[in-house]
């Protein structure tokens, strides 16, 4: 069993910046792969980043790339996900979830954490 927690949402207007943090406990957390997704009102969930164990492969939604940055410190545990140059359409539930390698789907999901962008 992997428990994540999120943290580092807010306010922030358009244009700044945010880190957000997924803290993982349980099982060992190196193993796994880390996804990132966010939800919107009214909207479906919607992938977001990932990256794998090693922090060496990453994966971003067109909507990410160049803003977002995903990065891992596995001695900490923690999953960052560094976001840029942010938009109101970025506005949103941000959740991180966690599944091995082997798998399709992720099988343990945090609370996530609020991030809103005034423009």
């Amino acid at each position: 069993q992997v428990q994540l927690v999120e943290s580092g949402g807010g306010l922030v207007q358009a244009g700044g910046s945010l880190r957000l943090s997924c803290a993982a406990s349980g099982r060992t957390f190196g193993g796994y792969v880390i996804g990132w997704f966010r939800r919107a009102s009214g909207k479906e969930r919607e992938f977001v980043a990932s990256i794998n164990w090693s922090g060496g492969s990453t994966y971003y939604a067109d909507s990410a790339k160049g803003r977002f940055t995903i990065s891992r410190d596995n001695a900490k545990n923690t999953v960052y996900l560094q976001m840029n140059n942010l938009k109101s359409e970025d506005t949103a539930v941000y959740g991180c979830a966690a599944k091995l390698p082997i798998s399709a789907n992720y099988n343990y999901w945090g609370q996530g954490t609020q991030v809103t962008v005034s423009s």
